[in-house]
């Protein structure tokens, strides 16, 4: 199997906010937050190829749309169980060669943030 790092062309979508219900504590899981994701598209077709064509890349308008859904569609207790849900959905539902999610809660005192990153094929 090809690596991500073969693979030079990507797409980003960087700070991607994610209306959540999520967290171990009940209480915390009944009230919405935000997360932000930060999501790297690898598509089977190198960016020269694609002759200019919007048919031959990923729509990242569709993606963001049917990624804050996904987070929104049911409440979660882990930030890795969403991460794994969206990679599944990128890769099925987009035809991407590969996608890594990266998404951030803010949820401890004195730290920006807890991050949690995952690439699949």
């Amino acid at each position: 199997m090809t690596s991500p790092a073969s693979f030079a062309d990507e797409i980003h979508l960087q700070g991607l906010d994610l209306p959540v219900q999520i967290g171990v504590p009940e209480e915390e899981r009944a009230a919405w937050q935000t997360l932000q994701a930060d999501v790297t598209l690898w598509l089977p077709n190198r960016f020269e190829t694609m002759a200019d064509d919007l048919t031959q890349t990923v729509d990242y308008a569709a993606v963001a749309i049917r990624l804050r859904a996904l987070a929104a569609e049911r409440p979660r207790r882990l930030i890795e169980t969403l991460a794994a849900e969206m990679a599944q959905c990128l890769i099925t539902e987009f035809q991407l060669h590969t996608a890594k999610v990266t998404l951030r809660k803010r949820i401890l005192p004195g730290c920006d943030h807890v991050a949690v990153s995952l690439t699949r094929p």
